[in-house]
């Protein structure tokens, strides 16, 4: 999507896990300031329980620094401790947001409550925790800031009132990559535009079914909102135009489950929510590259057997599905119907800039980032519309109410620029990294890879907003709980695995300019 340069509010919250985050590495002596849910003093019995209130009420999520995504350096004999341990941090996180959503009564009777009973203690836990991978990392000979390190285990409290992505006008397209760069290629790029929310405040409880949202304000009308669409870069003599198209249908056999392999390799439950899997359909926790190889493939072209796995899609309508009472599922406030696609079109396109490298064996790539609220919109690259309208009007943190006749879309278009060395890389992000948004070239020395996009249609039912606030068929994307459903929270994974010279073929026939499949 197009460059989005306007600058964003960012809330304090998030603003001090970015600042004590980025030292993880780096060195310096942040020190955190605790946030409260509210003032612990007051002059008056009565007071107290009014400010107690209140904060119960307001105080709608935790947010604590991604650790995983500072640690750009860790060795590779370290990388599936490290894993593991950063498994149990998400996991702490997940108990500590049940606890609080749970406590609500508690929270009223006593405005220390949160700090003393949930914030202090799963700082403690971060701790340790956070101690743990220090160790790993300098077991094997690795170097860490272990005092920068420490510092991001505290966590704070995030208000019903600040809990908007990064602050700013809320559908806005494109997402900015860690390197500062957007996304452009295969889909139209777009442009800021004004917030045309229509919704009422949120209810206190953030709403949906569990709790954890989506809320009124996580919707729009898409009929309301301003063209923001720009034109894509304009193609030099050496681009690669031609595309590959490989169709794996639309997991109608129900292929789930809540692990994520690339970045929690060896955890169940890795992810906290349902996936969607079509192409590699032997993939969960525990896959290897052999094991990847040798299973089957959703798709017609069997010699793809690239894993495409993205968070599945629920109407909150009150149904009971397989996973209500289960870890992922509705235990994690992932709640309602599970939507399958109409259709899912999977597509590698080239670069406006230069010719393309085939992809190597075993790439992983992750696009976007489920935990938006908590870092801010340096990494998203969701983008939500209707059909009809996805040459005008790409949303980032809204969901589209789309008008009758028309569906949802989801579209992705993955990092197309490579190290030309890693197939991974540590926070899963710097061995890739987008195009330069203006001329489509890669920078710092990366060479140019098939760009793999996607685009998944869903026939939903137009969610309404209801006089209370409230949202009846609400919809949203499957995340962390934490993270409140929020749509900029959405993402999409991808590992390339390919057999007789699949992944040549596909950069051979996008380099020469044509359509292929």
């Amino acid at each position: 999507m197009g460059r989005n340069d306007r600058k964003r509010r960012t809330p304090l919250a998030t603003k001090a896990i970015a600042a004590s985050a980025a030292l993880a590495l780096g060195g310096g002596g942040l020190l955190w300031a605790q946030m409260n849910a509210s003032a612990h003093e007051s002059n008056s019995s009565g007071q107290n329980q009014t400010k107690a209130a209140a904060a119960a009420a307001q105080v709608a999520t935790i947010a604590c620094p991604d650790v995983g995504q500072q640690l750009t350096n860790v060795p590779q004999k370290a990388r599936q401790g490290v894993a593991t341990e950063l498994a149990n941090l998400d996991k702490q996180i997940t108990e500590a947001y049940a606890r609080l959503a749970s406590t609500r009564q508690a929270q009223a009777n006593d405005a220390s409550f949160v700090q003393n009973a949930i914030v202090g203690p799963l700082k403690e836990k971060r701790a340790a925790t956070i101690d743990r991978i220090r160790i790993d990392i300098q077991r094997v000979g690795g170097t860490v800031n272990a005092t920068a390190l420490a510092q991001l285990a505290a966590c704070t409290t995030q208000n019903a009132t600040n809990t908007t992505t990064a602050g700013g006008g809320k559908n806005n397209g494109g997402g900015k990559n860690n390197n500062g760069g957007q996304n452009n290629g295969g889909q139209n790029t777009a442009a800021p535009s004004a917030s045309a929310s229509a919704s009422a405040a949120p209810p206190a409880n953030n709403g949906g079914q569990a709790g954890n949202g989506p809320t009124a304000a996580d919707f729009v009308d898409i009929t309301k909102v301003a063209n923001n669409v720009l034109a894509k870069p304009q193609k030099s003599g050496q681009a690669s135009t031609g595309t590959f198209t490989t169709k794996c249908g639309v997991n109608a056999n129900k292929n789930h489950n809540t692990d994520n392999v690339i970045v929690a390799p060896g955890v169940t439950n890795g992810a906290h929510h349902e996936h969607d899997y079509v192409g590699n359909q032997k993939v969960n926790a525990f896959s290897t590259n052999d094991s990847l190889l040798a299973a089957p493939s959703s798709c017609q072209n069997q010699s793809d057997l690239s894993s495409y796995y993205w968070p599945v899609v629920r109407v909150q309508d009150g149904s009971q599905e397989f996973d209500a009472n289960a870890d992922g599922g509705g235990k994690e406030g992932n709640v309602g119907k599970i939507l399958t696609a109409q259709s899912a079109q999977i597509k590698y396109v080239g670069s406006p800039a230069s010719k393309v490298v085939a992809m190597p064996q075993f790439l992983r790539i992750i696009t976007g980032d489920a935990k938006t609220l908590t870092n801010g919109l340096a990494n998203a690259n969701a983008h939500w519309s209707c059909t009809g309208f996805e040459n005008k009007v790409q949303l980032t943190e809204q969901y589209p109410i789309c008008p009758q006749g028309s569906n949802v879309v989801r579209t992705f278009a993955f990092q197309s620029c490579w190290d030309g060395v890693n197939i991974d890389s540590a926070n899963h992000r710097t061995h890739v990294a987008f195009a330069d948004p203006a001329s489509g070239v890669c920078g710092n020395g990366f060479k140019a890879i098939p760009q793999l996009t996607m685009r998944l249609v869903y026939k939903i039912t137009p969610p309404t907003i209801q006089a209370d606030g409230t949202v009846k068929n609400a919809y949203a994307v499957d995340g962390f709980p934490e993270q409140l459903h929020k749509p900029s929270t959405d993402h999409d994974d991808f590992i390339s695995v390919t057999k007789n010279n699949l992944a040549a073929k596909i950069a051979n026939c996008i380099n020469a300019g044509k359509n292929c499949q």
